[in-house]
């Protein structure tokens, strides 16, 4: 199952993603700047692969999350290089990371 939310976060609306896969359940929110994740995709990627660095995507990721709350409250364990002119770092929250964007 798909679901598709919009979500608020300190007055700021944001959409919220989760996909139920087998055994895992993909969850994302996002904004037209940039994303929080779950560990099932891969940050690296968009750093290494000179072709995906030029994009500048502001993207950061958390661990051994299962909900979208929890998603929000977690630290991000990895980020692009493109979401540090933002100011994100890691180790902060997905949710200040998110208003960061905003």
């Amino acid at each position: 199952m798909i679901t598709i939310n919009p979500l608020e976060v300190d007055g700021m609306i944001f959409t919220a993603v989760s996909v139920e896969l087998p055994k895992t359940t993909l969850l994302t929110i996002s904004n037209d700047i940039g994303y929080i994740m779950c560990a099932a995709l891969d940050v690296d990627i968009f750093n290494e692969i000179p072709k995906l660095k030029e994009r500048q995507v502001v993207a950061g990721r958390a661990v051994g999350v299962r909900t979208i709350d929890e998603l929000l409250n977690a630290p991000l364990e990895k980020i692009t290089d493109a979401s540090k002119a933002y100011g994100w770092e890691v180790g902060m929250t997905g949710k200040d990371a998110l208003l960061k964007i905003s």
